[in-house]
């Protein structure tokens, strides 16, 4: 039932961590915008595991292949069908946890709902499940480069305590990828690897703050009352493996400012009516204003570290336990265009809306 996503531009993913194959369907896309595999591939290889030292060490190549939706490098307004093959999946890692529900994750509420659930690395709840979101999104990126001037680029922002300096007016793609943490700021970037380093080394985990900035959406877009584009937005990165925050502009910050200094002005320059500052994150009423869109995600720390750690097993008997598997010690570098993706879909799904009911 949860397993798609959009109106207009619909997904539906599908697949486990450690069964045969992942991927995605989707339904919505315009006929005959031009598309290439590459598109799909380049967005798909910033995903993958093994890609750096501060990743999991899970070797898989992740390579698409589309079976449905296109023809001579168009698509065809047809569902979209793209699957990613798994290669190096090892369920035998997990074996030792097959009655035993892990700290912090889904193996107890999966059961819970389901009365059966995959324990082979999670299953559905892997974010392997996001290999078909990447992949949606990058159609969802041509979508909107094709039929407007929209720029998503999103960046590391905090890694535990280490918080970056970043100007998200002057981010760019290639100051982002500069570095495997993803952070465009060079002196925290050094300090964040540092300390995912020292937390794997320790067997632990951390967490930290994925920070996205959207330039080129035109006022317009977002339906309101109840599909406010910022509503989609928290709603989208909130179905994040390990997301557990989500703001907007000024976000909680904002709480500590007075009316009179929170107030974005209006004003006029070259006939276009733009705002002076940008706290409500170029989203007002739900509905964007033209201004550079800015939201931040929030990542908990990776739930299986290799400590010992406390449990139950499904009869409640208590257990001590020591994870196996191969996972990242911090979620953030990855977790990068996994937000770009999810936000690239929120966008398309509501450019398509407003070109329906409005005509533009």
């Amino acid at each position: 039932m949860g397993n798609t996503f959009g109106h207009a531009f619909r997904i539906t993913t599908w697949g486990e961590s450690h069964g045969g194959a992942v991927g995605v369907a989707i339904d919505g896309c315009p006929p005959g915008m031009e598309l290439s595999l590459e598109e799909i591939q380049r967005e798909l290889d910033r995903r993958r595991p093994g890609q750096s030292h501060i990743t999991t060490p899970r070797q898989e190549e992740d390579r698409a292949q589309i079976v449905s939706g296109l023809f001579d490098g168009k698509t065809l307004g047809t569902p979209i069908c793209i699957l990613v093959w798994n290669k190096d999946a090892r369920p035998e890692a997990y074996a030792d946890f097959r009655t035993i529900y892990r700290p912090s994750h889904a193996d107890f509420t999966y059961q819970a709902k389901y009365g059966i659930r995959n324990w082979q690395g999670g299953g559905r709840a892997s974010a392997r499940e996001t290999i078909g979101r990447v992949a949606a999104g990058a159609v969802a990126r041509k979508l909107l480069r094709t039929f407007s001037d929209t720029h998503i680029v999103a960046y590391v922002r905090q890694v535990h305590t280490v918080t970056a300096n970043i100007d998200p007016e002057s981010v760019t793609e290639e100051s982002v990828e500069a570095t495997p943490v993803r952070c465009p700021d060079p002196d925290a970037a050094r300090e964040m690897i540092a300390r995912i380093e020292a937390a794997r080394e320790e067997g632990d985990s951390l967490g930290g703050v994925v920070e996205c900035v959207i330039h080129g959406a035109p006022a317009g877009w977002g339906e309101p009352v109840f599909d406010k584009l910022d509503a989609d937005l928290a709603k989208a990165m909130l179905s994040l493996p390990a997301a557990k925050g989500f703001e907007v502009g000024s976000g909680f910050a904002g709480t500590r400012l007075k009316g009179s200094e929170h107030n974005d002005p209006f004003t006029s320059e070259g006939g276009q009516i733009r705002t002076r500052t940008n706290r409500s994150g170029g989203i007002q009423g739900g509905i964007s204003n033209g201004q550079p869109i800015l939201f931040r995600v929030a990542f908990k720390p990776t739930a299986t570290i290799s400590r010992e750690q406390e449990s139950v097993d499904e009869a409640g008997n208590p257990v001590r336990l020591v994870a196996r598997g191969r996972h990242d010690p911090c979620v953030l570098p990855r977790a990068v265009p996994i937000v770009e993706a999810m936000a690239a879909l929120v966008l398309a799904d509501h450019f398509l809306r407003q070109r329906g009911q409005c005509g533009a």
